[in-house]
């Protein structure tokens, strides 16, 4: 069998028996709520420019999502205006969104742009978003409305089976990164196989390239 067949026939079989995945980029907690950012503070990125983890004694629970605050007025900013805060395309890596893919979500690669929050799966998916942000939001923009409620393993294998006409393999990000940048390596913590078994915030959580930061409590 071919490689690329196999590997095709691999994932497939991944999602049949894996289900399709939630539509938002959540990690289960203890109870099995789906919390997202790892349960980062969504608001503490505007007010503080970090990542801050929030608690369970300011948690908000919302159709399919649930976001823990590090205080209360942040838990409130967010009621009063929910769109402003929430992550881009679901919380998945806006580097994927511009090509369908709902994979990957680190809460700790992040970029504010114009009033918005957008979250990446790896250092090499903000490398490559880097490169181009307006090119990225702009393809990312309408193809979410099409897949933001699809779960993320299915939107993603339809992606990599049917690839957008404006595709572009991370090979050209790293080739034009290098060019840009010949004084900075490019990241090596590309996305995998075993992003299709494990919820979307896996490699922040177990500490791969990184230190671990753990699943939501």
């Amino acid at each position: 069998m071919h490689p690329v067949i196999r590997f095709i026939s691999f994932i497939a079989l991944a999602v049949l028996l894996s289900g399709c995945g939630t539509p938002w980029a959540t990690a289960p907690n203890r109870a099995g709520e789906p919390v997202m950012l790892l349960g980062h503070d969504p608001v503490a990125y505007f007010t503080e420019s970090k990542p801050v983890k929030g608690s369970t004694q300011h948690k908000l629970v919302m159709f399919q999502r649930t976001y823990y605050f590090a205080t209360n007025q942040n838990r409130f900013d967010f009621i009063a205006d929910p769109a402003m805060y929430e992550p881009q395309y679901g919380g998945f890596c806006a580097h994927g969104a511009a090509f369908g893919r709902k994979l990957g979500s680190d809460p700790t690669r992040w970029q504010i742009l114009d009033g918005r929050l957008f979250v990446f799966g790896s250092a090499a998916a903000q490398a490559a978003w880097s490169l181009d942000p307006a090119w990225h939001i702009a393809h990312a923009d309408p193809i979410w409305q099409d897949i933001q409620d699809e779960g993320w393993r299915s939107a993603t294998l339809t992606a990599t089976l049917n690839k957008v006409p404006h595709h572009k393999p991370m090979t050209q990000a790293r080739a034009e990164w290098e060019k840009r940048h010949p004084d900075q390596p490019w990241p090596t913590d590309e996305l995998g196989w075993r992003d299709w078994f494990k919820p979307p915030g896996w490699r922040a959580a177990e500490g791969v390239g990184q230190t671990a930061l753990g699943y939501p409590e």
